[in-house]
């Protein structure tokens, strides 16, 4: 089975919340509280979302940390990436391979084609595409609804 680690997921997760007021700078503990997650998972994975640049931290009294630039520019696969490292379905797909196979090996470029598929479709969603719906907007007045049928 393929799937992303928790820590990816729970990144994502983190993220969003950032996205959904992305002028605000938001304590680890804030974050952690918002997300419903731990606040040493939420520091953990803070670390490597700043050093990939999708957020920018702050110190001070005030500190804390936000989006480094809009949600829309932020991509599924730089989320993915900067928690889990550079993509790669098997040892021979990603760039540096170190497979003993390889030089004899008849399906390595059909798994690079499988790596450069998914690669693109994680480009192709953004963090703004992944925030939860916004939240339920008030009902429409009865009397409204009957004119619009």
């Amino acid at each position: 089975m393929l799937r992303v680690t928790k820590l990816t997921d729970y990144a994502t997760v983190v993220l969003t919340v950032l996205a959904g007021q992305a002028d605000r700078v938001w304590s680890a503990a804030e974050l952690a509280e918002r997300a419903r997650l731990e606040l040493p998972t939420v520091a953990k994975l803070l670390k490597p979302l700043a050093h990939a640049g999708l957020v920018e931290s702050f110190r001070g009294a005030n500190g804390g940390y936000r989006l480094s630039r809009p949600a829309a520019e932020i991509s599924l696969i730089a989320i993915v990436e900067a928690i889990e490292g550079p993509l790669g379905m098997t040892e021979c797909s990603g760039e540096h391979s170190s497979c003993e196979h390889e030089s004899h090996c008849g399906v390595q470029t059909h798994w690079r084609r499988v790596n450069d598929v998914i690669a693109e479709a994680l480009g192709n969603i953004s963090l703004a595409e992944l925030m939860p719906p916004p939240a339920a907007r008030k009902t429409i007045p009865l009397r409204l609804a009957a004119a619009r049928s």
